[in-house]
């Protein structure tokens, strides 16, 4: 192996600590009895009200199994990944962010000054995107954002616009949870999302 640029080279007390945490009982949350069951059971749904609830509120956080995202559409997703990243970099700087589009390919981000070692790939859940031009409430002005559109795979961009609308399809249906964990309505959260400007992004660590 060669040397590495410096350019990667982090300062010592920005590396990452050897320390080991361990973390006992995080909680993963079965969602089956709203995926899986044509007519959910009342009681099932009231002890995973519970269960998000309890989550929540000691950890902040948790895992879920069963989501109802097939797992095939993940596969298929990160073999478009893998094939996009291999591609030389002049084929993939081809749909680079610029100035206007914070969307698309990049490979120099840096963190404490010190370039990454990886490149990105970002695409917008909801494509176009229109993004206010400044913080007034009173400004209509807005800026349009869209998705890069990849020439290889073909398939690539069909795909993440696929596994978009099920990831929102899921935070929506955890959202409701939560809310019934509150004791408000489930579409309770729902209009604080509407014109969101979520996205999805692709990490690639070169060897």
């Amino acid at each position: 192996m060669g040397e590495v640029d410096p350019a990667f080279v982090q300062e010592q007390e920005h590396r990452p600590k050897l320390s080991i945490i361990e973390a006992k009982g995080i909680p993963v949350i079965d969602l089956s009895p709203i995926f899986h069951n044509e007519v959910p059971n009342p009681s099932d749904i009231e002890n995973l009200v519970k269960e998000i609830g309890s989550a929540c509120k000691e950890w902040g956080f948790f895992q879920v199994t069963n989501r109802g995202v097939p797992s095939s559409l993940r596969q298929r997703l990160d073999e478009a990944a893998k094939l996009f990243f291999a591609q030389s970099l002049e084929e993939k700087r081809k749909v680079a962010r610029d100035e206007i589009n914070p969307t698309g390919y990049y490979d120099t981000e840096h963190t404490k000054n010190v370039r990454d070692w990886k490149e990105v790939l970002d695409f917008l859940a909801n494509d176009p995107t229109l993004v206010p031009l400044n913080s007034d409430e009173n400004d209509d002005q807005f800026i349009q954002w869209s998705n890069p559109s990849p020439q290889f795979p073909s398939h690539f961009r069909a795909i993440v616009e696929e596994y978009n609308e099920e990831m929102e399809k899921l935070a929506y249906k955890l959202l409701e949870l939560i809310a019934l964990s509150l004791g408000v309505e489930a579409k309770r959260f729902e209009e604080f999302f509407k014109d969101h400007t979520s996205f999805i992004r692709f990490n690639h660590y070169p060897p």
